[in-house]
């Protein structure tokens, strides 16, 4: 279905604007977090260095408290994950070459992102794994497009994007340097949010003024 210029500008702007309102719920989270992390239960508040970033989904803290900061996690999450399906469906359209496995990219982001919609604290290792498989599998024919493509900068930054989320993986599975998860997962968390903005930027360049 082709889409008129005004309707397409502003599709194509929601996943930035979602991963704004990402950002300013998550702050709002960490800002009524009541404390605790694995590296130190007692703790007061939300400690970049020690607290995971789904700490802020449980409906209690690691220390029995109840968690305020849920419900503002859970909502940041809801924008996160709806953003990014958007972006996912769109993505295709950023490539000249055109090929059936942009649809197999396309489908497994959004199955990513929609599986992580169902993030919680029973369900947190499976719904990790099933939308770590489908991200996976989704940036890989990502990178392989953008290099084809001479997307060199997007390019490099999803490479490093690849790298450090298989090192959260490799971590996570295997407890090596675990103590310092916390701080590399924020790290990886931040480049991918930065490679999904510059995407959708270079999506809504290619597209600015087209008309169809």
């Amino acid at each position: 279905m082709k889409l008129s210029p005004n309707k397409q500008n502003i599709l194509f702007r929601l996943p930035i604007a979602g991963m704004l309102l990402f950002v300013v719920f998550y702050s709002l989270a960490a800002l009524h977090y009541p404390g605790g992390s694995w590296n130190v239960p007692a703790q007061t508040g939300f400690h970049l260095k020690d607290n995971y970033l789904c700490d802020l989904l449980d409906a209690q803290t690691i220390s029995g408290l109840e968690n305020t900061a849920s419900v503002y996690a859970k909502i940041a999450l809801g924008f996160l994950c709806l953003s990014l399906m958007v972006l996912w469906w769109y993505l295709p359209k950023l490539f000249f070459r055109k090929a059936k496995a942009l649809v197999f990219m396309r489908w497994t982001g959004m199955l990513a992102m929609g599986t992580t919609l169902l993030l919680g604290p029973q369900n947190h290792d499976v719904v990790v794994r099933i939308a770590g498989v489908f991200g996976t599998i989704s940036l890989m024919i990502a990178l392989v497009s953008l290099y084809l493509d001479h997307f060199k900068g997007l390019f490099v930054l999803g490479v490093l994007c690849l790298v450090l989320f298989l090192a959260n993986y490799y971590i996570y599975e295997s407890e090596v340097l675990l103590k310092q998860l916390p701080v590399i997962q924020k790290i990886t968390f931040t480049a991918c949010i930065l490679w999904f903005v510059f995407l959708d930027l270079a999506l809504i360049k290619k597209f600015r003024g087209f008309k169809h």
